[in-house]
């Protein structure tokens, strides 16, 4: 296995694997439970070599919570370019479901930071994901609200809370079964009443 892997990355690559590495693996543990060795062996390493990019099991996690926000904020915002609020939303809501269901093992990962004891920099890059999230939301359903697509007295804080808190039980449905697939099954129709929900009357 060693073998078929080069045996020297770039130090950015080599993070960058590590990362990929920790999300596959929650895709098919407990995140909490997987261990420096587990991520070492997937990628082929010994645990000596893994620390050389990172010194704590902690800063793998951090990493994996800087990847995941990232990539799912410029996905979101590629989506949010659509011509009106209501085409935006849904946009927004799809490239999020198709995000998860190509990483399934992100959303365990998210729940799982969320539920740890005390305060962590990965817990706290959660958070702040979910507040930047919020913040596009609210922005584009201001601008519907105002160009009349939306309901004029729509709580956009509410309504953010909401829609992320749709997304978040999909999902949760979805691990429940043990068929991440069936997401992307049921969002257009789940999408289509909370559309409903806060449309213009």
């Amino acid at each position: 296995m060693v073998n078929e892997r080069p045996p020297h990355l770039p130090a950015d690559e080599r993070r960058a694997a590590t990362v990929q590495a920790v999300v596959d693996l929650a895709a098919e543990q407990n995140p909490a439970e997987i261990t420096t060795a587990a991520i070492a062996d997937r990628m082929g390493l010994t645990q000596g070599a893994l620390f050389r990019h990172f010194p704590t099991k902690d800063a793998i996690l951090e990493a994996a919570m800087s990847w995941v926000s990232e990539r799912l904020l410029a996905r979101i915002d590629e989506a949010a370019a659509a011509a009106s609020a209501g085409a935006a939303l849904e946009a927004m809501f799809m490239a999020h479901i198709d995000f998860v269901a190509k990483h399934p093992g992100v959303p365990r990962m998210l729940f799982g930071e969320l539920q740890r004891p005390g305060e962590t920099l990965a817990k706290r890059m959660v958070q702040t994901l979910i507040r930047r999230y919020e913040q596009r939301l609210r922005r584009i359903m201001e601008a519907g609200k105002e160009q009349g697509e939306l309901d004029a007295g729509l709580d956009v804080d509410a309504a953010a809370v909401l829609f992320i808190g749709t997304i978040q039980g999909l999902v949760m449905q979805s691990l429940l079964a043990g068929k991440v697939s069936r997401i992307r099954r049921h969002a257009p129709a789940v999408f289509a009443i909370y559309r409903r929900g806060i449309g213009a009357p």
